[in-house]
Formats: structure tokens, sequence, C-alpha cells
């Protein structure tokens, strides 16, 4: 090729998308409305940290003497600048991307752009851009996440006594508390925590000075660039850390898991506060009304937190298609640069919405008792008195009781007295039992029932109470840890402002 066979371009675009070397023409009308204006949207939310990931690579080059020190304070200047969002600067896909709609605004500012991408890829910005708009939208999620289980328990903590039935399939199956079985949903949400602390920790490595794939004859300074960004240390394979995959399926799936635990809980709730169950009753606020039925009160709450699930799965479906690619491979990443940054963002505040219905929301204590004194739900204990009381074994206590339960059908096992239990003892044995009825009274008192279950995890009040305090404990390990990175990882990005400022003598 010769000076003659290499086209000047003639305009920004021209030039920031190398049109008239390799490539003689512009992209078609059709390339930009359609694969460009896509990428480019997916790329909005990286512009703040793209700066920072471009600043922190100038800073550390200029020390290295990579590029002229005096090329580098000027890119440096108008890389600050840029950082400000000034209004001469607006997106457009005619423009490429997000680092090319960048290089085409520092090129209409200082010759020194040509600096901007020595020794790396502009997939190295955008990846390092990424992985910190994760970092800090995942500690967001996790102190959301703290905040949201806190509710919880404080919550158990006030219903340690409030007596409901326990249901499995929907079926009245044995007495508890509210507090009980709401504190069973902190635990979930614990492990999602324990999960998203474990992924920061992963995700938390340097990208950055990888060349395109296999490292670059220009001084990077890998080391120096992970330690300016915050992170824990680098990548340690450069083809490796320009083509994670892994690493986004993990975080889409902790997204799936903890909406699903969101879920469950919400569909409970919907359930709970139909007419039919009348457990509980949602705040006006979190509801919303008929447009047709003047009576009704909708949950809607509680529907878009189970709709958010939903569509978790599909977003998880979407990146793990993505990164179902050979390696080396881009459209991996177009999408979910976008995506999967939404989704955290939309998973948080889900859990933000949870935290004020669970706030706000009331039980009815009075309705909770009468539904485990109306029916059979204390059929279980008093199988176990008898195996207590009168030496039978398990599957003759429940034969015996579950007999009585179907002749009383339409009656309470409240209405059951000592005689007619011995009566069908006999019937059922063909030999009388010795159970007093001040025992048949006893298995039949539903406090005691609540105080009898005093093993670990049970709903006796000292069971609660060690489960409370145990979640207490791990929710305050996880909230300084977490402030600490948000303090730590924010006063790491100023930093990098503060440091080029300070180059460039301002």
């Amino acid at each position: 090729m010769t000076a003659n066979d290499v086209r000047q371009p003639v305009s920004l675009q021209e030039q920031v998308l190398e049109i008239g070397t390799r490539l003689k023409s512009p992209p078609s009308d059709r390339m930009v409305e359609s694969a460009f204006a896509a990428e480019l949207s997916h790329q909005v939310q990286l512009f703040e940290a793209i700066g920072l990931v471009d600043i922190a690579h100038t800073l550390i080059v200029i020390e290295l003497g990579t590029i002229p020190k005096s090329q580098g304070h000027l890119l440096l200047a108008q890389l600050l600048a840029l950082q400000t969002k000034p209004p001469s600067f607006v997106m457009t896909p005619t423009r490429g991307d997000i680092y090319t709609n960048r290089e085409a605004w520092l090129a209409e500012q200082t010759e020194s752009v040509g600096w901007l991408g020595a020794g790396r890829a502009r997939r190295e910005a955008i990846t390092t851009a990424f992985v910190l708009v994760l970092r800090h939208t995942l500690l967001e999620f996790i102190e959301t996440l703290i905040i949201l289980v806190m509710a919880i328990v404080h919550k158990s903590e006030q219903h340690l006594l409030s007596i409901m039935p326990d249901y499995t399939y929907l079926q009245a199956a044995q007495p508890t508390t509210f507090g009980h079985y709401l504190l069973g949903f902190a635990y979930p949400l614990l492990r999602d925590l324990e999960r998203l602390e474990s992924l920061v920790s992963r995700l938390n490595f340097s990208p950055m000075g990888c060349g395109s794939t296999n490292g670059s004859r220009l001084l990077q300074g890998r080391q120096s660039l992970a330690d300016l960004l915050g992170f824990n240390g680098l990548v340690p394979h450069a083809r490796d850390a320009m083509w994670q995959a892994d690493l986004f399926i993990e975080a889409a799936s902790i997204l799936t898991t903890c909406s699903i635990n969101l879920s469950r809980l919400a569909e409970d709730l919907q359930v709970y506060s139909t007419q039919e169950f009348g457990l509980m009753e949602l705040d006006d606020r979190h509801a919303r009304a008929s447009k047709i039925m003047p009576q009704k009160k909708n949950p809607f709450a509680l529907t878009h937190i189970r709709g958010v699930a939903n569509k978790m799965i599909g977003v998880m479906s979407t990146v793990t298609a993505s990164a179902r690619t050979p390696s080396g491979q881009p459209d991996n990443r177009l999408l979910i640069y976008g995506e999967l940054p939404d989704a955290i963002k939309t998973v948080n505040n889900t859990a933000s919405l949870m935290t004020e219905v669970l706030e706000d929301i009331t039980f009815n204590v009075e309705r909770g008792r009468t539904l485990v004194v109306s029916g059979w739900v204390m059929s279980t204990d008093l199988a176990e008195a008898l195996v207590i009381e009168c030496g039978l074994d398990f599957r003759r206590a429940h034969q015996l009781v579950a007999k009585l339960a179907s002749e009383y059908q339409g009656k309470s096992i409240m209405e059951l007295d000592h005689k007619s239990l011995m009566q069908s003892a006999e019937r059922v044995f063909g030999y009388s039992i010795t159970l007093t009825e001040q025992q048949l009274n006893a298995a039949l008192d539903v406090n005691l029932a609540i105080q009898a279950r005093k093993e670990p995890g049970g709903t006796a009040v000292d069971s609660m109470n060690n489960m409370i305090a145990e979640c207490r404990q791990q929710l305050a390990k996880y909230h300084a840890y977490n402030q600490s990175s948000l303090v730590y990882f924010a006063s790491k990005q100023q930093s990098v402002v503060e440091l080029a400022m300070k180059e460039i003598g301002q």
C-alpha cells in the first residue's frame, strides 16, 4: 500500500471508525440504525466508568514513558473535561460505540487523542468499565438485601407469639407463628448475600493492560492500573481477562435465585391476604384499585415482585446464551453491557419494595388463632402426645388421629372429648390406652405446642431468639464489610481524578 492508497478521513466519523485505511467506505445507514444503535444503547451507563478507566490508563502510561508526557497531559486535560459530561458531547450511533463516540469528542479538542489507545483495544476499556459498574451496582444491591433481611428479622421478632397455621399443599398442616414463618425467608436471602459477596471478590480483579488478548510491547503497568482503580489484583491470564463469561453468568444466576426467593414470599403473602385466608392485609400504598370492581384491593406490589422473577429467568437465559460462543467473540457481551446492570437495579428496586411491604403489612392475630383452633391443625401434636404419654409407636398414633379426623369432618379437633378418644382407640386397636383428660388438654393447647418445639430451628421463643441473634450477627458482618468496600472504592475512584488533576497542574 502506498501513501496514495490511503484516503484521508474527511469527517470525525471516518476518523474514529478508521475509514480510509482497512475500510474504504463508512457504515451503511442500516448498519448504523440497527447494529451500532443497539450496541450504543447498552453502553450508555458505562460512561463515567470508562472515563475513569481512560484517565487511569493515561496516568500510568505517562508514568511509564509509554506516551510522551506533553501529549499525555493534553489528553488528560480533555479526559477530565469529558468526565463532566459537557453539553457538546452527544453520543450518536453514526460514530459507533461509546469508545469511538468519546474518541470523536476528544479529537475535536486535541490531536493528542492519537495516544488514547496506545497498547490496548477498545474492548479492554469497555470491559473494565463494565466490571467497575457491576462492582458498584452489586455492592449497592448487597446493602439493599441487608436492609430487607433486617426488616424480616424485626417483623419476626414482633410476631414471636402470633399464632397461625403453617401450610403445605395450601392445606393447614401444623401450628406455627407468623414470626417463625417469616424468619424462614431470611436464610435464603442470607445465602444470597454470601453468594454476592463471594462473586464481588472474584469480580474484583483487573482485566487492564492486556493489549488485545496476549499483552503488548508497549508497557501498560498492569499492577499499577489495578492498584489505581482499587482491584484486589490481576486477572492472571491476558486472554482470559478479555473474554471471561462465567462471572457474568454467575451474576445472572444469583439475581435469578434472589428474585425467586422474593417471589415465593410474595406469592404466599398474596394468598394469605385473600378474603378466604384473611391472615394479613397490605398497606394501601402497596395495593391498586380495580377500575371495574369497587370492592377490590389488588396486592399489586406482590404481583410486580413475582413478575420480576419471571423477567430474571429470561435475563439468565440471555446472559447464558450470549456466553455460548467460541472464545474471542464480542457478541457474548454486546447485549449484556446494559442488560446485566439493569437487571441488578431491577432486583435491587424489587428488594426495596419488599422491605416496604413487610414493614407496613398487618397480620390479623385473631384470624391466625381462629384458623388454628377451628380445624385439625393440632393433629400431629395429638399423635405425638399419644407416643409420649401412651407408648404407642408413631404409626399407630397417626392411624388413630387420622381415623378421628375422618370421622369428625366439619368439626374442630378442639371438640374432641376425652371419652370419644378412648372409645375410638379401643375400636381401632382392640384395647384401651391410658391418657388422662389433663394430658389430652395439654396436647391440644396451642401455646404449649409452640413452646414444645424447642430444638434449633423450632418455634419456641428461645429457639427463635437464637435464630434472630444469629441473623443479626451475620447481617452486621455483611454490613460492615460492604460499607468499607463502598467507601474504599469511592475513594479510589476519586483519587484517580485528583491524581490526574495534580499531574496536569490543576
